[in-house]
């Protein structure tokens, strides 16, 4: 029959790897999360990246004349000098005539 300090021995031994294996497990659940964290960031900082891109090739395109002509007739309906305006009605706005 083992004595009781080899027995004590070997429970303590025990319940330190039993900790030690918990506190391992805990840690790599922690470092899954933030993994999970960072490329999560990673594609949020993407997707601005890319916003912030668009913007700036619109910027740049409406500095020139040409993006400055188009603002101005998608906006604000302006046409340059020799432009013909052409309105076509349709049939849903035509007026009803009562007989």
């Amino acid at each position: 029959m083992p004595s009781i300090k080899k027995i004590f021995f070997i429970v303590i031994a025990v319940l330190l790897i039993a900790i030690a294996f918990t506190y391992y497990r805990i840690e790599l659940d922690r470092i899954a999360q933030i993994r999970e964290a960072i490329s999560r960031g990673e594609i949020v900082l993407q997707q601005k990246k890319d916003s912030v891109r668009d913007y700036q090739e619109k910027v740049s395109f409406y500095k020139t004349q040409e993006g400055i002509e188009h603002l101005a007739r998608e906006q604000y309906n302006l046409v340059t000098q020799g432009e013909r305006v052409i309105l076509l009605k349709s049939p849903d706005n035509a007026p009803k005539i009562s007989e």
